[in-house]
């Protein structure tokens, strides 16, 4: 099956029925949500644990004040929704308006690994040094259980920049289809005289007319 190219009031971005189109935008919309909802989550359980003990407040400090579980939560949530709505209607200006929040969230997502990265590195540092701290078991536990956090956001940023990777292939595919589409009938346009946007008009009307027939 040849991928279907778009005019200006929608983007078909994949091969297949629209309706699995939309399908598919809307379930990675949903996911890019709940990434964003579990990483907030995490974000203030790490900052609220940072507050239990004064001593070992350093193995929960780092992300925390980076702020990355906030303004990368609120990024993927709104992310998320955007291509939610876009599955629904698939306008060019939600695509493109799409499009750009996936491009700032993979962006972000990236900057959130390295932070997190650097967490787990300082937390296993510090973890070498519980043993000559007033209480090595509190000092291990409370490290476990940051490193258990840290991880578990790491895993969730990981598959939010998966998804959102995906979803700006998926745009891209489209708008090369669709200039594709835009230079192959220009010659043909140009012999029979009928404007660019005329023809492409009448070609896209017409299967949808011998459907409903």
């Amino acid at each position: 099956a040849q991928p279907e190219c778009v005019n200006n009031s929608a983007y078909q971005l994949m091969e297949g029925s629209q309706d699995h189109q939309k399908g598919v935008l809307q379930a990675l919309g949903a996911v890019q949500i709940l990434n964003g909802v579990v990483i907030l989550a995490l974000g203030v359980f790490l900052g609220s644990s940072e507050f239990l003990t004064h001593f070992f407040r350093h193995f929960f400090f780092f992300t925390f004040y980076t702020g990355y579980p906030l303004y990368g939560a609120v990024l993927f949530i709104s992310s998320g929704s955007l291509t939610v709505v876009a599955g629904r209607k698939s306008t060019r200006m939600l695509m493109q308006n799409s499009f750009g929040m996936n491009i700032a969230s993979a962006t972000i997502a990236l900057v959130g690994i390295v932070f997190l990265l650097i967490h787990l590195v300082l937390n296993n540092q510090a973890l070498r040094s519980c043993q000559s701290s007033r209480s090595p078991d509190l000092c291990n536990y409370l490290g476990s259980s940051s490193n258990g956090l840290v991880s578990l956001m790491l895993i969730f940023t990981l598959l939010e920049l998966c998804i959102t990777i995906s979803l700006s292939a998926m745009w891209c595919k489209g708008n090369c289809c669709n200039s594709r589409e835009e230079i192959s009938s220009l010659p043909s346009s140009m012999e029979s005289g009928i404007p660019p946007n005329e023809g492409n008009s009448e070609s896209i009307k017409t299967p949808q007319i011998s459907k409903e027939s």
